[in-house]
Order: structure tokens, then sequence, then C-alpha cells
């Protein structure tokens, strides 16, 4: 994950006129495995993300080292969740990020570039404390999302609900990487990886924040560095793919200021980006908003920002038009940060910082 590539404008992989030889004639068994994907005018995030992770997997087992899925980072939702009876381990250390001085930012005019530009020098003023590779990030948000159905169209479950989340900061290929608390249970993050695969390592898929300090600085550079290590979904723009990693890197990690200011001028120079002057996030706050719409896809991700300390709120997905998967306005996912830090074990709260539960 940290070879550089050719950056914006990288044609996709493709096979030659010959047509498929034997790497397709071994992947069609695995194939059948999966659900039907729906009509083309809207891709099908979650069928195309566990499509694309098998087909690396596929790969990554003829070479036996690990080699993570490019196309969506697995924050969102994980690919494989079983039950885990985890041990309680003691210690947990609260961080809280604060802003340096008195100051509060001026409400930007202007477009979209303007406003991630001064979020940029919100974040960039941001104390945060190191996080060690033996941590862990927690967050806690609201979230919901619909559901792919075998025949092609999203069913909306539920609404927001309260989600925890503790991350591995362990840089070595794991395949448990995270644990979830939702619905009043635990479950671990599993990682789907190949038979004899040691799991999957940092990287982006494992935005650990070791592993997102080694990013450019440099926005230009991070974007061409984002280009290259993303790929999009069937029927999605580049750039909508490149913006939605970039939001997912935002929504549950921990990382130094410099590499979030990065980030979001990164962001600012993705063709396409708007910004709206009044959003309501997950959690029903009101703010600022950073949207870019996939005009093929159908589909718009936007980002929620608080008014009065341009602080990172969370993102959705939605439907932009009706289309045989759904209708227009559906919300396909939505994620609201509540609460941000670094703890020192599994189940371990800031509140409680030495009797997790």
């Amino acid at each position: 994950m940290n070879a550089t590539g050719n950056g914006p404008g990288r044609a996709p992989r493709h096979h030659g006129a010959e047509g498929p030889g034997r790497e397709e004639t071994d992947r069609d068994p695995l194939l059948r495995l999966l659900p039907p994907p729906p009509e083309r005018d809207l891709p099908a995030e979650r069928h195309s993300h566990h499509k694309d992770r098998l087909m690396h997997l596929i790969d990554n087992d003829r070479s036996r080292e690990p080699r993570p899925s490019r196309s969506r980072p697995f924050l969102r939702r994980p690919a494989l969740w079983t039950p885990l009876a985890a041990t309680a381990l003691a210690g947990v250390l609260a961080v809280t990020l604060t802003t340096t001085g008195d100051d509060r930012p001026t409400p930007p005019g202007g477009g979209a570039a303007v406003l991630l530009q001064q979020v940029a020098e919100v974040a960039a003023r941001t104390e945060a404390t190191a996080v060690r590779d033996d941590q862990y990030v927690y967050v806690k948000s609201l979230s919901a999302g619909a559901e792919l159905q075998e025949d092609g169209t999203y069913r909306t479950v539920g609404e927001p609900a309260e989600r925890e989340v503790w991350w591995s900061q362990d840089p070595a290929p794991a395949k448990t990487v995270g644990l979830i608390h939702e619905n009043g249970s635990y479950f671990p993050v599993d990682e789907l990886v190949p038979p004899g695969s040691r799991g999957v390592p940092a990287g982006l898929d494992r935005p650990t924040y070791t592993w997102l300090s080694t990013l450019p600085t440099d926005p230009g550079r991070l974007l061409e560095r984002l280009y290259d290590l993303t790929d999009p979904d069937d029927g999605q723009e580049k750039a909508q793919a490149v913006f939605n990693t970039i939001g997912d890197l935002l929504s549950e990690t921990y990382m130094p200021p410099r590499n979030a200011a990065a980030l979001y001028r990164a962001a600012a120079r993705i063709p396409g980006v708007t910004r709206e002057t009044d959003a309501v996030d997950a959690a029903g706050r009101h703010g600022y908003g950073i949207r870019r719409t996939d005009t093929r896809a159908a589909t718009a991700t936007e980002w929620f920002f608080a008014p009065d300390t341009l602080t990172y709120l969370g993102e959705r997905t939605y439907l932009t038009r009706d289309t045989t998967s759904g209708k227009a306005g559906q919300t396909l996912e939505e994620h609201a940060v509540l609460t941000r830090a670094v703890v020192n074990a599994y189940r371990a709260r800031p509140e409680s910082p030495t009797d997790p539960a």
C-alpha cells in the first residue's frame, strides 16, 4: 500500500481481446457464490466491495501475501462479523481534541474550496496525542445503512443507532482488526483472508495512526497517491471513489493534524465538490456540508461540519434519482461521530479508564 503509482487517470487493468484466460476460469466457481448484482444504473456498493474483495483474495492466495482491497476501506461495515468471547483488558487513555487559542473560525463564504481550506486550517491547529501501535482508536457514533437485497434493491434498516468500535493500531498483518458493540452485543471485525495468509497489514483498508502519518502532506501528492490506491466500484466515477475514500479515512480514524489538514486540502481539488449551507447529520446536528454527486452512479456523499468550530461531524450517502434499486433521497449509509478517543484495550471507554465493561 506504500508504493506510489501513476496518479489520477491511471487506466484500470483489463483482459485483452483474446478474452479471459485460466485466471478467470479459476474464479468462476467462487463468483457464483456471490449474490446477483443490481441493474447497471446503480453500483451496489456492498456487492461490488465483496466481489472486489474476493477477487483480491483469490490473487492473494496464489502469492500467499495479503494485498487488501483498494475499492472501499472496511471502516464503514466490516465484511465479516463473528461472535467473540473477548477478555476484558485493563487501562484506558482518554484523548480529547482541542484547538489552540480562543478564536473560533469565521463562518466561511464562497464555495467548497473556501470551506475546505478553513476546515483544513482548523485541523492543522488541532492538538492530538500520538497513538502507539499497542493502543486502540475508539469511536462512538450513530450509524445506519440500507441492505442490498438479492433482487438488487436496497432495504432501509431502521433509524440510526448507537455503535461503538475499537480499531487495533498494530501494523502487523492481522485477521481480527477491531471490535464492534452494537445492538447490545460485541462482534469482532474479522478480515476475510485466504488460507495460509497472516492477515491484512496496516494500509488503506487498515488505516492506523502510524500508517496515516506516512501519507504525503502536500495535497497534490496526496491526491495522486489516493487516486493510485483507490479503485472505483462498477459504474462509479473515479473522482467519487477517491472522495469517498477520503471520507472513510476521516470517519473512524485518529491521525496527526497535518495529515487531516492535507486530506481536506486534497478533497478541495477533486472536481465536482460543492458546499451546502445547511446540512443535517444522523444525530440531527445542523452545520455546513461538503458534497459530491456521482451522476453516473446516481449517488451522492456528503460530509458534515459543525458551524461554530468547523470540526468533522460525520457523513451520509444517498440516492440522487429514482433507480431500479431505490428511490431518490433514500439513505444508503450515514454515520455521525459522537466521541473519538484513544484507549489501551478492547471494550475500554474514555469515561471508564480502569474498568472495561
